[in-house]
């Protein structure tokens, strides 16, 4: 890079809790709403940078999060979520490695289309900062014009309680702040559509403590039309995929899915006891080797993140 784009955002006042903040804004075609997303995100007390991984994107989502004061990842292709956190944090911890951005003591993610009420996020960063939590979770309202049915959030909820004895309130929320020296237990993310079921299930196995957080935020709302059904069988899917790999529920010959502890289809009378977490549990898809659990750093990009103002 050059000085020019290796030029980091001066860091606003700290919160009280104290501590300087590195967000993480993964996009898909978010040129409409991802400038207000990042305006408000370098208001937040103790926010020094917002790096946004613009996914595949062919419209001008770089070049909006650009004029808006961003560091921008430009991603060649689509690598799904999951994918697009772990390109980004590996591009922010060699930031930090080369002390081009401040240590921090917090990540916080946030997803793209949350325009102007990304501000409230400074909610989610408060117990963090001050040493309460380690992970907190946005528990936002319920979104005007949404059309899902709730299968995608009903599955995500059940699974999550059985791998976990924790029932979630807001399953799937990609709005999270994370302490920066806890990441290593989470990593590397989950790729798709099941990187915040897979990171909620880490933590609370881990041991980390975590937090919902009520926060009145609004995002674009995903539709009752074709679209927006498949997108809700693909995030469905990626969920089963991430519950299967903890644990949580098992297939069957039939390609379906049931508890983990059920007995099984095939033997009268059977039953299948929970398996101890990370005990013999596949690799990771991308990541060929690496286990259930995390504590594998995400390898950098090859691409450099371009300097916002």
């Amino acid at each position: 890079m050059t000085p020019d784009e290796q030029r980091v955002p001066e860091a606003d006042a700290e919160p009280d809790g104290g501590g300087v903040v590195l967000a993480l804004v993964p996009a898909r075609n978010e040129a409409e709403r991802v400038g207000a997303t990042v305006r408000a995100l370098r208001r937040l007390p103790g926010v020094a940078e917002v790096l946004v991984v613009s996914d595949g994107s062919d419209d001008a989502t770089s070049d909006r999060a650009l004029e808006a004061g961003a560091h921008c990842l430009d991603l060649p292709r689509n690598i799904g979520k999951g994918g697009a956190l772990n390109a980004g944090l590996a591009a922010l911890m060699g930031r930090v490695a080369e002390r081009l951005s401040p240590e921090p003591a917090a990540l916080l993610l946030a997803d793209a289309d949350l325009a102007d009420t990304a501000a409230r996020l400074d909610r989610l960063l408060d117990p963090v900062l001050a040493g309460e939590a380690d992970l907190a979770i946005a528990d936002l309202p319920a979104q005007q014009g949404a059309g899902g049915f709730g299968v995608a959030m009903g599955l995500a909820r059940r699974g999550m309680a059985r791998a976990t004895g924790r029932t979630m309130a807001e399953p799937l929320s990609g709005q999270r702040a994370v302490r920066w020296e806890v990441l290593p237990a989470l990593l590397p993310f989950a790729p798709g559509f099941g990187v915040e079921v897979a990171m909620t299930i880490d933590a609370l196995r881990a041991g980390l403590r975590v937090v919902e957080i009520e926060v009145d935020l609004h995002h674009k709302a995903t539709g009752k039309d074709l679209a927006g059904l498949l997108h809700r069988a693909r995030q469905a899917r990626a969920i089963s995929r991430e519950l299967t790999r903890r644990r949580a529920w098992r297939p069957t010959s039939n390609g379906a899915v049931v508890p983990a502890d059920a007995g099984s289809p095939d033997q009268e009378g059977g039953h299948g006891g929970e398996t101890p977490s990370g005990a013999g549990s596949p690799g990771w898809e991308g990541n060929r080797g690496q286990m259930e659990g995390g504590g594998k750093l995400p390898q950098p990009p090859d691409e450099s993140p371009r300097g916002g103002g």
